[in-house]
């Protein structure tokens, strides 16, 4: 099985030699800018108290499988994390070290590598992408009929030809069926691609320039700003769109070769339009804000999924897992109600500290991991690459994957598990990285070019897990040493190009 990924006609010829029992169908969901505090589950069981917001669907899944009590992101930002979970590498192996991917970007995939899609793919798998993209993709110039790569925001006379996402999504990737949307529900392109074809939202559809006067409401049109987009785009009703695809995706596959869905739902990023309704159940003004609101809708979501699995008689052999591509959000209206989207962690999305990148991880498969279970030890969303090749004995190349570890036998409790010795993250948009070892950890200030690495904050997180800022060791003399050490060592281990995790 080795060099499984050097062509696609070798790919998609090679099978695992798993037994039946041990193919369970699997299903990724990864949710946008959800934060530990924003699941009930963690409030009730770590903090002791109630959230505001009643997830009962996440709160089921951690009573079904393991919850991990420190997880995180592999970045703190929506795009980098996306390449480095579906990769199994670190952003910073990228063409673009620091994301981000918008619609019209190259993909930052070389061909043949190993993704979450290829794995699934090689194994036998049916495999399906629904969701937030935002790893750029291939449209077409309508005047030239070269790859359109112009910037996406804010130009109405763009040439850009949307019918068609010709390339660089899902399906180059390993995926057979994908429900895409380029960048989410944020925008600034609002469209969704079913198997590369426009995916009109209504029979009137047209693709116009939507701004705030083209939209059916100006909140639809997020912060990103205006671009090209479906002239029936509603943002309210996407999760239900999203789901219901995930749901008929399941349908159609249950109880014949299994099937990979990875679900990537937008929710809950901005803009926060929460639908009136979901599956009969009032959703918009039940909570403090229309961010909670969405909250719920996310839930809904979820339960969908999980419900389909149990109707189709499928979900005691399938592998869930669950987290979030970054840490939570500090929303005004939830902070005044209350509600902490963190947990008792210092930051949000976008931050260097804790609450920027830990995130919810629960993995469930019924009669393989211990429900109600809890795992203290470190894992980051990339590891499921390797955990899935390890569970369908896929080998994927040395040089590939090189930042994922295999949770298989810390999941099931079968076989040796080998943790991690240290930890490498980044942040976002201000361009921090983050190396965590024995207990310490250390943020380095970049730049975009890469053309820095200065100390800016050491917190041991043993002793101070908040990372109160009065007790920033960073220019304390005591620490001098281990401040150089631990730079150093990041900068060697990110110049070498070596693996971070043992080869599977």
């Amino acid at each position: 099985m080795k060099k499984y990924l050097a062509t696609f006609a070798l790919l998609f010829s090679l099978t695992s030699v798993c037994s039946a029992v041990e193919r369970p169908n699997i299903v990724l969901i990864m949710a946008d800018d959800l934060g530990l505090g924003d699941v009930n589950h963690y409030q009730e069981k770590f903090q002791g108290k109630k959230s505001q917001v009643p997830t009962p669907a996440m709160d089921q899944l951690a009573r079904d499988g393991m919850w991990f009590t420190d997880a995180h992101s592999a970045t703190a930002l929506c795009s980098p994390t996306r390449y480095c979970v579906m990769s199994g590498n670190m952003n910073y192996r990228s063409y673009a070290p620091w994301g981000v991917w918008g619609s019209f970007r190259e993909s930052p995939f070389k061909a043949g590598e190993a993704t979450l899609g290829t794995v699934a793919k090689s194994a036998g798998y049916s495999t399906g992408f629904i969701g937030k993209w935002h790893l750029g993709g291939d449209f077409l110039d309508s005047e030239t009929g070269k790859i359109y790569r112009q910037n996406e925001r804010n130009d109405p006379n763009a040439t850009v030809d949307m019918a068609k996402m010709v390339g660089g999504g899902p399906g180059s990737i390993g995926f057979d069926y994908s429900l895409t949307m380029p960048c989410g529900i944020q925008g600034p392109s609002y469209t969704v691609y079913e198997n590369g074809d426009w995916l009109p939202l209504k029979d009137d559809s047209k693709i116009i320039f939507l701004d705030e006067k083209t939209a059916i409401d100006p909140k639809f049109v997020s912060d990103k700003g205006p671009g090209p987009g479906d002239s029936n785009w509603d943002a309210r009703e996407i999760g239900k769109l999203l789901s219901a695809k995930a749901v008929d995706f399941v349908n159609q596959r249950a109880g014949k070769d299994p099937f990979f869905l990875c679900y990537w739902s937008p929710h809950v990023h901005l803009p926060h339009t929460p639908t009136a309704e979901f599956d009969g159940l009032k959703i918009a003004g039940t909570t403090p804000s229309n961010h909670l609101d969405t909250l719920r809708d996310l839930d809904h979501q979820v339960a969908r999924i999980v419900q389909s699995l149990k109707a189709n008689n499928v979900y005691e052999n399938t592998l869930i897992v669950f987290t979030s591509d970054n840490g939570g959000l500090g929303i005004g209206a939830s902070v005044k109600a209350g509600h902490d989207s963190s947990g008792e962690w210092r930051g949000f999305k976008n931050a260097p500290h804790e609450g920027g990148h830990r995130v919810p991880f629960v993995a469930v498969w019924p009669g393989r991991i211990q429900p109600a279970s809890v795992s203290d030890e470190i894992v980051i969303n990339q590891d499921v690459l390797a955990t899935m090749a390890a569970l369908l004995d896929v080998q994927v190349p040395v040089d590939e994957a090189m930042d994922s570890l295999n949770l298989l036998p810390l999941l099931t409790g079968k076989g040796d598990f080998q943790p991690r010795d240290y930890l490498m993250m980044q942040a976002g948009s201000k361009h921090e990285v983050m190396y965590r070892q024995d207990g310490w950890k250390l943020i380095l200030q970049s730049d975009h070019k890469v053309s820095k690495f200065e100390p800016i904050a050491l917190f041991n997180l043993d002793d101070n897990p908040t990372e109160n800022e009065a007790k920033n060791m960073v220019n304390n003399p005591s620490q001098a040493d281990r401040v150089k050490q631990m730079r150093d060592t990041y900068i060697g281990i990110r110049n070498s190009g070596e693996r971070t995790t043992p080869a599977s």
